[in-house]
C-alpha cells in the first residue's frame, strides 16, 4: 500500500519535483554538515595548508622557561661565539698574492718564507671555523632533542619551547650567512690547498713546518672535506640531522621531519600574515625568517625520505618560494641558489 501511494504521488509531476528537491536540499545540507566538521577537526588538527601552524614565534624576546634552561644555556655557550666567526669570516682576505709571488718564483726562499708565513695564521682561523661547526652540531642535536620528544607534537613543542625554537632559528640563520660568505671566497679553498702541498713538500725534504703542530694530517683531511662543500655548515647540519634520526630509532622520523616543516610554515605564515609580520619591531627579523625559511626546508630535503620538494611534502613548497620572490631580489639571491644548490628540480 505505501508503495502504491509513493508511485501515484510520483506520478504527480508537481509532487514528484518538490519530493527531488526535498531530497535534493537534504543531501546537500549533510555534504555541508559534513564538509563544515572536516573543516573543523583539520583545524583542531592544525591540518590546513600543508599543516601549516598559524602561531606567533617570537624570535625577537622569546625568554627560556625553567624546563627549558639546561638546554638553552648549554646552546647558548655555543652561539655566543657565532657573531665573532662571522666577523672573522667576512674579514678574510687570503695570501693570493703572497701565494703567486712564490709559485711564479720557487727557487726564492725569501718569497716562499713569506707564504707559508701568510698562509699560516689563516689556516689557524679556518681550524676555528671548522671546529665551531663541530660545536654547533652538537648543540643542534641538543635541540632536537628537546624539540622532538614525546609527549608532545611538533607544533606543541615549538609554542611551548619558543626559546628553544629560537636558538634553533639561530643556528639556522648563522649557518645560512657563514655558507653565503663561504661561497663568494675562493680565497679559502686556495689558501689551504696551498697549506697542504706546502706542508706535504716539508715533510718529504724532513724540513720542520710550525704550522704542523696547528693542524695535523688527520684534521687536515677533515677540514679538506668540510671546506671542498659549497655549503659546509648547511651539510654539517644536514648530517647532523640525518644523523640523528638514525640513532633515535625509538623516536619516529616524522617527529623530526614534521618538526621542520612545522618551522618552516610558522616562518612563511608569519612572513605573509601582516598582523604577524607588523609585530617585528626589529627590520632584520624579516631577512631572519627567510634565512631560517630556508634553513628548514633545506634540512627536511636531505632527512625526509621523499624530500621537500615532493608532492606529497608537509611543506608547501610553492608558497615558501612566492614569499620568497615578494621580497626585492638582491636581498634573496643568495637564498634561492641555497635552495637551487640542494636541490636540482627547483627552477
Amino acid at each position: 500500500m505505501g508503495e502504491d501511494t509513493e508511485a501515484q504521488e510520483l506520478s504527480h509531476p508537481f509532487k514528484a519535483t518538490a519530493l527531488i528537491e526535498g531530497q535534493e536540499q537534504n543531501h546537500q545540507h549533510w555534504l555541508k554538515l559534513f564538509a563544515g566538521m572536516g573543516n573543523l577537526i583539520k583545524v583542531l588538527t592544525r591540518d590546513i595548508d600543508h599543516n601549516a601552524a598559524h602561531f606567533f614565534l617570537d624570535f625577537e624576546n622569546a625568554q627560556p622557561t625553567e624546563s627549558e634552561k639546561e638546554i638553552y644555556n648549554q646552546v647558548n655557550v655555543v652561539l655566543k661565539d657565532a657573531e665573532g666567526i662571522l666577523e672573522d669570516l667576512q674579514s678574510y682576505r687570503g695570501a693570493g698574492h703572497e701565494i703567486r709571488e712564490a709559485i711564479q718564483h720557487p727557487a726564492d726562499e725569501k718569497l716562499q718564507e713569506k707564504a707559508w708565513g701568510a698562509v699560516v695564521p689563516l689556516v689557524g682561523k679556518l681550524k676555528k671555523f671548522y671546529e665551531f661547526s663541530q660545536r654547533l652540531e652538537a648543540a643542534l642535536r641538543g635541540l632536537l632533542g628537546a624539540l622532538t620528544s614525546t609527549p608532545y607534537s611538533p607544533t606543541q613543542h615549538l609554542e611551548r619551547e619558543q626559546a628553544l625554537a629560537k636558538q634553533f632559528a639561530e643556528i639556522l640563520h648563522f649557518t645560512l650567512r657563514f655558507d653565503e660568505l663561504k661561497m663568494t671566497n675562493p680565497a679559502i679553498q686556495n689558501d689551504f690547498s696551498y697549506y697542504r702541498r706546502t706542508l706535504s713538500r716539508m715533510r718529504i725534504n724532513n724540513v720542520p713546518a710550525e704550522g704542523e703542530n696547528e693542524v695535523n694530517n688527520e684534521l687536515a683531511n677533515r677540514m679538506s672535506l668540510f671546506y671542498a662543500e659549497a655549503t659546509p655548515m648547511l651539510k654539517t647540519l644536514s648530517d647532523a640531522t640525518t644523523k640523528f634520526v638514525s640513532e633515535n630509532k625509538n623516536l619516529p622520523i616524522e617527529n623530526t621531519t614534521d618538526c621542520l616543516s612545522t618551522m618552516a610554515s610558522v616562518c612563511r605564515v608569519m612572513l605573509e600574515t601582516p598582523e604577524y609580520r607588523s609585530r617585528f619591531t626589529n627590520e632584520e627579523t624579516v631577512s631572519f625568517c627567510l634565512r631560517v625559511m630556508v634553513g628548514v626546508i633545506i634540512l627536511y630535503d636531505h632527512v625526509h625520505p621523499v624530500g621537500a620538494f615532493a608532492k606529497t611534502s608537509k611543506i608547501d613548497m610553492k608558497g615558501c618560494i612566492k614569499v620568497l620572490k615578494d621580497q626585492p631580489p638582491n636581498s634573496v639571491e643568495g637564498l634561492l641558489n641555497a635552495l637551487r644548490v640542494h636541490n636540482k628540480t627547483f627552477e
